[in-house]
């Protein structure tokens, strides 16, 4: 589990036939981490596999079909997060690192100490979005703000644009999408009441 608070940024040094090699800050780095650990790439839940030099990952097609780590380029930028340790602080919300599907940047817009990102969710997604809930994008824990029709704003401060890859993203750019895990579960448990 993680809280979708990013812990550092690393940078793609490769990805080919399914493996993704990204340089990492020391604290997240391959001797930081052990093995078969989960860390959080854009959002994505993914385990460290074996390599002295970079944080290692083996993707599969699920992965790589449902979320937009296929689109990195060599010299990308990503958000990395470890999983919550059981005694640690609970700084966003719960986020799973399960990728429920990809959204699109439609603006960003300068607003007094922030920037408004506007995104487009697929619409089956649509049921989601509850203005003040929670959504990650990217692997970054934020808040829905205004949405109407698949699409929603957040204000994003600049602690969080300088902390993440998200002042990278521009119009047009695919993000990775998690919505909130209790809403899932909630509209399953009714779904089965009715």
């Amino acid at each position: 589990m993680f809280t979708g608070i990013v812990q550092g940024l690393g940078r793609v040094s490769r990805l080919e036939q399914g493996v993704l090699l990204v340089e990492a800050p020391e604290h997240l780095s391959p001797k930081a981490l052990e093995v078969g650990e989960s860390v959080a790439v854009n959002g994505v839940c993914l385990t460290v596999t074996p390599d002295n030099r970079y944080l290692r990952f083996d993707l599969s097609p699920e992965t790589l079909e449902r979320s937009s780590l296929g689109d990195l380029a060599e010299g990308a930028t990503v958000n990395l997060e470890r999983a919550m340790a059981a005694n640690g602080r609970f700084g966003g919300h719960v986020v799973q690192g399960h990728v429920d599907a990809t959204g699109t940047v439609v603006s960003v817009t300068p607003a007094d100490n922030a920037s408004i990102y506007r995104f487009q969710v697929p619409p089956e997604y649509d049921r989601y979005l509850i203005d003040k809930g929670s959504v990650t994008i990217e692997g970054i824990s934020l808040t829905v703000v205004k949405p109407e029709n698949g699409a929603f704003d957040t204000w994003i401060i600049p602690h969080t644009l300088q902390e993440t890859n998200l002042g990278q993203k521009r119009p047009g750019d695919r993000v990775n999408l998690e919505f909130d895990v209790l809403a899932k579960y909630v509209e399953r448990l009714l779904q089965a009441r009715l």
